[in-house]
C-alpha cells in the first residue's frame, strides 16, 4: 500500500484473510498503567543512583515509554532503557526477586507494580477497537492478538473479551516457542501461521514503532499504526502503511475487488459528457446534505441550503429522480431541502419517506432507540463540561460533534466516547469529519439504503444510471455500492482513498455540477 497518514481508509475483505492487533494501546487502554509502571521502577532505581552520586533523567512517560520499552519484551526494555542512560547491569535469571539490581529483577519489579494496578484500576478498552473487531468477524476475518507482555491472557479475561480471537501470541509464547521479541517479526510470522494465512495476506494494526517495524519486516500486505500520541510520522517512518488516530477511522469493505488506492481523480465538471453521454441511460441522482449542499460549518444547525442550490434541485427534480441521503435525521434533512416530490433517507438510510407519502423504517432499529437513549443521557452528562462540545441526538444515532473544542481537550472527548460505548456492545462507533457517532451496530449503511431506494425508484440499470455526490466516509458505503453500475463523485479538497470515479473541490463545485447537470438534461429534452 502507498504510505499515507489520510484517515476514512477503506480495506477490502477480498484482499486481505486476517488481522493481527497489538493489545496495549490498541485493544486496551492498559498502555497508560504500562507506563506508569516503568517509571515508577525505573525513577526509584535512578534515585538510589542519584543518592551514590551519580546522576540520570528520570523516565520520561511521553518520550521514554514509545522509544525504548513499548512494544518490547520487559527485559529487552529493561536493557534499553538503561542504555539510553549509560547505564549497565548483570542480566540475572527470571527468577530474580524484585529487589535485585539486574536486568531480570527491575522487570520483575516493573511487573508487580502492573499487576497490583491492574488489579485495583481494572482494565479499560477502546470502544472503536472492539467495534471494528466485530466488523472483521462478521465480514469473515480472523482475528488474532499480539502482545510482548506476559500478562497478555489476564488482561483480556479482565476486559472480557478473549472470545474475539482466534489465537493468541504473548510474551508466554514468545519465551516457549524461542521467538525474538520486536523489532524482531516472529510474533507477526508466528501469529499468520497460527492463522494459517500467508503474510501477505494480513493486516498488522499496532501503536508502536518497534510493532508496526516487525508487521512490515514480516511482510505483512497492510501495517496500520494507531497515533496515540504525538508519534505520526515516527509511525510512518518505521513501517505503517496508514497512519490512523483512532481505528473508527478504518471502513472494512466487502464487496469484490481490491481497495482502489489513493489516486488522482478526474474532475466531475471537466467530464460530464463523460459521466452523463448523450442518449444514454438517464441519471437517478443522490446527494448527501451536510458537506455536499451545504459547506460544513461549526455547529449543525448552521447548515442551510442557500435559495440558489434549492432552485437548482428543484429544476433537477423536473429533470430526473432525485434523493437525499443524509445521516440527519428524516425531518430535519427534508425541512430544509424542503421540495416536494423527491426521497429523502434520514439517520443514513434507517428512515426513508417518498413523494407520495411512502414511509418505511429499518425495523431492526427500533430495538437499539433504548441504548442510543441511555448513551445520550450519559454524553449530555459527561460532555457538558468541555467548552465547544456539542451532543446531537438524531433518531437512530447520537453525535458528538468536537470542531470547536480545544485541540488539547479533542483526546478526553474520545475517551469519554470510548468509555461510554464500550458500557453499550449494542452500539457501534463510528468517525467522521470532527465528530464521533454512535449507531446501532448493525448491518445497514448509506449503501445498503441506496441500494433499497434504487428499487423503490423503479431504477432498471438498462434504462438509468446513478450518480451518488458525498463527502464523508459514510459515503464510501454507497459509493461500494455503485462500483459497478453507478458512478460515485467524493466532495474533497484532494485526493483520498476511495470508491469514488470522480472528484468536486466543496460544495460551491458541486452547485456548479448541478447546474451544469440540470443544462444538459434540459437540452436533451424527454
Amino acid at each position: 500500500m502507498n504510505k499515507t497518514d489520510t484517515a476514512g481508509v477503506a480495506l477490502s475483505s477480498d484482499r486481505f484473510d486476517a488481522v493481527v492487533l497489538d493489545l496495549d494501546g490498541v485493544i486496551t487502554q492498559t498502555a497508560k498503567v504500562h507506563a506508569t509502571a516503568w517509571k515508577m521502577t525505573f525513577d526509584d532505581y535512578l534515585a538510589k543512583h542519584t543518592a551514590e552520586g551519580e546522576h540520570s533523567e528520570p523516565f520520561d512517560i511521553e518520550t521514554d515509554y514509545h522509544r525504548y520499552v513499548d512494544g518490547k519484551p520487559r527485559y529487552d526494555g529493561v536493557r534499553s532503557f538503561l542504555q539510553s542512560r549509560g547505564l549497565d547491569l548483570p542480566e540475572g535469571k527470571p527468577d530474580d526477586g524484585s529487589d535485585q539490581e539486574t536486568i531480570c529483577g527491575l522487570g520483575n519489579r516493573k511487573n508487580e507494580l502492573f499487576q497490583e494496578k491492574l488489579h485495583h484500576e481494572g482494565v479499560e478498552v477502546y470502544a472503536s477497537t472492539i467495534s471494528l473487531i466485530r466488523t472483521l468477524r462478521r465480514a469473515g476475518l480472523r482475528t488474532a492478538v499480539v502482545s510482548s507482555s506476559r500478562n497478555c491472557r489476564a488482561v483480556l479475561e479482565a476486559a472480557g473479551i478473549i472470545d474475539l480471537f482466534d489465537t493468541r501470541v504473548d510474551g508466554v509464547e514468545l519465551q516457549k516457542c524461542r521467538l525474538a521479541g520486536k523489532p524482531a517479526p516472529d510474533i507477526f510470522i508466528e501469529a499468520s501461521r497460527r492463522l494459517t494465512s500467508e503474510p501477505h495476506r494480513c493486516i498488522g494494526i499496532e501503536d508502536a514503532t518497534a510493532g508496526v517495524q516487525a508487521a512490515q519486516a514480516a511482510g505483512f500486505g497492510c501495517v496500520i499504526g494507531v497515533n496515540r500520541g504525538d508519534q505520526a510520522e515516527a509511525l510512518l517512518e518505521h513501517g505503517a502503511d496508514v497512519v490512523v488516530a483512532d481505528l473508527g477511522e478504518l471502513h472494512i469493505v466487502t464487496a469484490s475487488g481490491d481497495t482502489p488506492p489513493t489516486r488522482q481523480l478526474p474532475s466531475a465538471l471537466d467530464h460530464l459528457n463523460e459521466i452523463v453521454p448523450t442518449h444514454d441511460r438517464e441519471p437517478v441522482l443522490f446527494l448527501d446534505y451536510d458537506g455536499t449542499l451545504t459547506p460544513i460549518v461549526p455547529h449543525p444547525n448552521d447548515a442551510i441550503l442557500s435559495d440558489t442550490v434549492r432552485a437548482t434541485l428543484q429544476r433537477l427534480a423536473r429533470l430526473c429522480k432525485i434523493a437525499i441521503v443524509s445521516g440527519r435525521d428524516l425531518g430535519d434533512v427534508r425541512n430544509r431541502v424542503g421540495i416536494k416530490g423527491i426521497w429523502y433517507a434520514g439517520s443514513h438510510g434507517f428512515d426513508i419517506s417518498g413523494p407520495k407519502g411512502e414511509r418505511t423504517e429499518y425495523q431492526e432499529g427500533r430495538d437499539y432507540l433504548p441504548a442510543l437513549d441511555a448513551a445520550e443521557h450519559s454524553l449530555r452528562e459527561k460532555l457538558g463540561a468541555i467548552p465547544g462540545c456539542l451532543v446531537e441526538r438524531k433518531r437512530f444515532a447520537v453525535t458528538a460533534h468536537y470542531r470547536q473544542v480545544a485541540q488539547d481537550q479533542v483526546d478526553s472527548v474520545k475517551q469519554v466516547v470510548d468509555q461510554i460505548n464500550s458500557s453499550h456492545t449494542e452500539l457501534r462507533l463510528t468517525a467522521g469529519k470532527k465528530i464521533y457517532e454512535l449507531q446501532p451496530d448493525i448491518d445497514w449503511d448509506k449503501g445498503k439504503a441506496l441500494r433499497w431506494l434504487m428499487r423503490a425508484l423503479d431504477t432498471d440499470p438498462a434504462r438509468f444510471i446513478p450518480l451518488y455526490i458525498g463527502d464523508d466516509i459514510t459515503d464510501e458505503d454507497a459509493f461500494r455500492e455503485l462500483a459497478a453500475d453507478g458512478i460515485g463523485i467524493l466532495v474533497a479538497e484532494r485526493d483520498q482513498p476511495t470508491y469514488a470515479a470522480y472528484r468536486l473541490d466543496d460544495p460551491d463545485a458541486v452547485q456548479e455540477f448541478l447546474n451544469q447537470l440540470s443544462d444538459k438534461l434540459a437540452r436533451l429534452g424527454p
